[in-house]
């Protein structure tokens, strides 16, 4: 097969996926874990994850088609977070096959299609080109992301999260404009969701946003990238709001296509980041302090293999009651 996987392929199974044996003291572990912490990685479809979470050999067309349930049934992966609507919102029967493959307590953090990020001003990536301007368009959202999913995954959708790319300083000079557009879109969204904002403008973090989110009641969508500031200085901007959302995505020192030639096939931990882990473990601790949930969703490009920073995320968090 070449060219792009196409994830949404509609064709049947052939056969299930196989989940990876777990050892008894991962099991222990997850136990140890409080219920109002989730962990789980950025998408499912990684062949080098065999013995990690799949128990076989399968390719990523496969996995994407199929691996979600043996995903799932790894005691530490209780979320997952869904790249793949940010490219073009999810269909009703992708998103019923998502549903079907999890147990009633996994959450999604699904990703809102990106043209509702993008100015209309900003250059148009390929996938976007023939999509209408639907920037913070809330009838757009409303209609293609938040109800589809309200309506087929229920209480199994965790957040759904805006991710905003870089604007550029053309767009981040009307910064106060933007943020009354952003409140208007905010506060027009159907209120039975959970949401998240998540930036790659440091410029764009400061108390005028915070003060936005708290009014519509919108999680800050913490951001681990060199773009951004760390964990602990984003927590100024946090609004204690929903859920902590936490995406731990890339090292300081890293770019994203030299970490994925880096680390591929994301088997191991290639170059482990203690300090981004300790600051994740502490933000936890703070948000079970608050008495939130938290989601924390981890790129195989942090440290090389996303289940593995999953395992060693879990091992650092104290035993609670």
């Amino acid at each position: 097969m070449s060219g792009q996987v196409d994830f949404f392929d509609d064709r049947p199974a052939r056969g299930k996926v196989a989940a990876a044996p777990i050892d008894d003291d991962v099991r222990t572990l997850a136990s140890k874990i409080p219920a109002r912490i989730r962990f789980g990685t950025s998408t499912w479809s990684f062949p080098g994850w065999q013995g990690i979470v799949y128990g076989g050999e399968y390719d990523e067309t496969k996995l994407s088609r199929d691996g979600l349930a043996a995903y799932a049934r790894h005691p530490l992966l209780r979320s997952v977070g869904v790249d793949r609507s940010y490219y073009r919102p999810l269909d009703d029967k992708t998103l019923q096959r998502m549903s079907d493959a999890v147990g009633d307590d996994f959450r999604f953090l699904i990703k809102a299609h990106a043209a509702l990020m993008l100015p209309k001003s900003a250059r148009r990536p390929e996938y976007l080109v023939g999509v209408p301007d639907v920037f913070l368009d809330a009838a757009y959202a409303t209609r293609n992301v938040v109800e589809p999913a309200l309506r087929i995954l229920g209480d199994k959708l965790g957040v759904i999260l805006f991710q905003f790319s870089p604007l550029g300083d053309r767009v981040l000079r009307y910064r106060r404009e933007l943020l009354e557009r952003l409140e208007d879109f905010l506060s027009a969204l159907p209120k039975e969701a959970r949401y998240a904002v998540e930036w790659r403008d440091a410029a764009m973090l400061g108390a005028d946003l915070a003060d936005v989110l708290a009014r519509c009641k919108i999680a800050h969508g913490y951001a681990a990238h060199p773009r951004m500031p760390n964990v602990d200085e984003q927590a100024a901007f946090d609004t204690g709001e929903g859920p902590m959302v936490i995406r731990w995505l890339l090292r300081r020192d890293r770019a994203y296509e030299e970490a994925r030639a880096s680390y591929a096939p994301f088997d191991r931990l290639v170059e482990p980041d203690t300090e981004s882990r300790h600051r994740i473990a502490s933000r936890l601790r703070h948000a079970m302090g608050q008495g939130r949930e938290a989601i924390v969703i981890v790129n195989n490009k942090a440290e090389g293999s996303a289940p593995l920073s999953v395992l060693q995320l879990a091992r650092e968090w104290p035993v609670v009651g």
